[in-house]
Order: structure tokens, then sequence, then C-alpha cells
């Protein structure tokens, strides 16, 4: 049976096979796309759509970016001018999904002894997050002198 090139196209877009491979189906079932169709899926001839190769690739390159970003920005805890803590986001992330109350805790530690919390990245010095834990650590350090004041009086 001779197959026009219409259904050579439609089971070509379907399953991502060369022409020849589309018409050699189709021939072998006198035209029935559905049969051609899952003739090539059980003899492994169907290919991935292109595009979502892309997308795929695209994807984890993504990931990759993140997880670099990631490992490149540090939380830094320092008190004085010196460095008490220094780890990676990732690092803080994970600690944060497996253990959270262990991240609150010492964070609530850090703010409340006066230390400095900081997020750092190389060649950037002025994340906008660093003013924003600025102001918690002034609001927490002026919170804790108005308590010590308070208990003073009484």
């Amino acid at each position: 049976m001779a197959v026009d090139l219409e259904l050579i196209e439609k089971l070509r877009e379907r399953a991502h096979v060369s022409y020849e491979e589309a018409k050699a189906a189709l021939e072998k079932f006198d035209g029935d796309i559905v049969e051609a169709l899952i003739y090539l899926e059980q003899k492994n001839k169907t290919r991935k759509h292109p595009k979502d190769a892309k997308a795929f690739s695209g994807c984890m390159a993504k990931a990759k970016k993140l997880l670099k970003t990631c490992n490149e920005t540090h939380l830094v805890i320092s008190k004085h001018d010196d460095k008490v803590l220094d780890l990676s986001l990732t690092i803080i992330i994970l600690v944060t999904v497996i253990i959270p109350p262990l991240t609150i805790i010492a964070l609530l530690a850090a703010l409340l002894t006066g230390h400095k919390i900081r997020m750092e990245r190389p060649g950037s010095d002025a994340m906008k997050i660093n003013q924003t834990l600025d102001d918690i650590s002034t609001a927490v350090a002026n919170m804790g002198s108005q308590m010590a004041e308070a208990i003073k009086k009484e």
C-alpha cells in the first residue's frame, strides 16, 4: 500500500522518527497510524522530542546556578568583628530543613547575646538583606537594654 506524505508527517511528529522509519511502519500496518506508533514504541525507535530535552537541560542549568549561588553565599555570625560562625547558605538550608528548631534557637541566641548576623558573597558587599538583619539586631539589642533597665528599677 502506498502511504501518503500527510500520514508520514503525522507519525514523524508523534514518534520523532525519520521519514524512512515512519513510511516503513505505516506500510507494514496498511496506513494505520496507531498500530504503526505502537510498533515503533515496542521497537524502541521513538525518540524524545528535542524541546523536552532542551527544557530539561535548561531546568538543570538553573538548578546548578542556584546551587552555585547558595554555595558561594555565606551566613556569617560575628561579635566585635571576630567571626564566630561562617557557613554556606546550602548548609544553613539543609540544617533548617532537617532540624528547624536548632536553627531558630541558634539565631535567637546569637541575637540575644549581641552577635551580628550577615550574609556575604564574593564580589557583593552591599546585600539588601544585611540592612534588614542589622535592623533586627539593633531592635533586639534595644529590647534587651529596656528589659535590663526595667529589671533594675524593680
